[in-house]
């Protein structure tokens, strides 16, 4: 079986990464607008570097939970292909085993602005931080901020379009191009299934409520047996 599976913020909230739209999330606390934006690091890139600087630290931290080893577990059987698309920045999917495309970039690398060189950031990136290709201080977090183009899309739309299922597991469905996932799979003839502590939408075939720790397990094992 072809699978595509969708991960949000939400398949990391049980490892204790903060979700962003719910009461007491990131963009309660923090405006888009000034640190989520190539308007906001050419504005005040010190204050950028200082969130995502937070966000590293928090994400080192943090371990896979049972959803994401579920996730592994699946992928690493033969009866299926499995391509694991995240929103996610963190590395909590690679930690579990998985090989994720990460549609909106990684907390764990930095990008020159000016260059376009790619390197592992350094847990106390800042402003400072010379680029080791071209030396210039135009450091940014390696993330895709709002505005700019999410990646690997050619990849993932050659994914949904040969889906036999489609999962999205704990994202909100408020992002595009990410939440018009579920209708290019099932325009595709997949069904789509939806994994969440609380329905999103109407435009799934099927959906299963309640923590991710619970409830993608429970799925994978439907799939491919329980885990040795």
């Amino acid at each position: 079986m072809n699978i595509v599976i969708l991960t949000g913020a939400g398949i990391s909230a049980e490892s204790g990464l903060g979700t962003f739209r719910d009461a007491g999330g990131l963009w309660a606390r923090f405006r888009i607008e000034d640190v989520a934006t190539p308007e906001a690091y050419a504005r005040d890139p010190a204050r950028v570097h200082a969130f995502y600087a937070m966000r590293r630290h928090e994400a080192a931290k943090a371990g896979p939970n049972a959803a994401h080893h579920a996730i592994a577990r699946l992928e690493a059987d033969p009866r299926h292909r499995v391509t694991l698309i995240t929103q996610n920045v963190d590395a909590l999917h690679e930690a579990a085993g998985s090989r994720p495309l990460h549609m909106h970039g990684t907390l764990a690398g930095a990008l020159c602005a000016a260059c376009g060189h790619r390197w592992t950031a350094p847990l106390a990136m800042d402003e400072t931080t010379p680029c080791p290709a071209c030396d210039r201080t135009t450091s940014r977090p390696d993330v895709v901020w709002f505005g700019e183009v999410p990646r690997h899309l050619d990849e993932i739309d050659a994914a949904l379009s040969a889906a036999d299922l489609f999962v999205a597991i704990g994202t909100s469905g408020e992002v595009y191009p990410a939440a018009g996932f579920v209708e290019l799979a099932a325009a595709a003839g997949a069904e789509t299934l939806e994994l969440n502590l609380e329905p999103t939408s109407s435009r799934f075939d099927r959906r299963l409520t309640g923590p991710a720790t619970r409830t993608v397990p429970d799925w994978v094992e439907t799939l491919s047996g329980p885990a040795a």
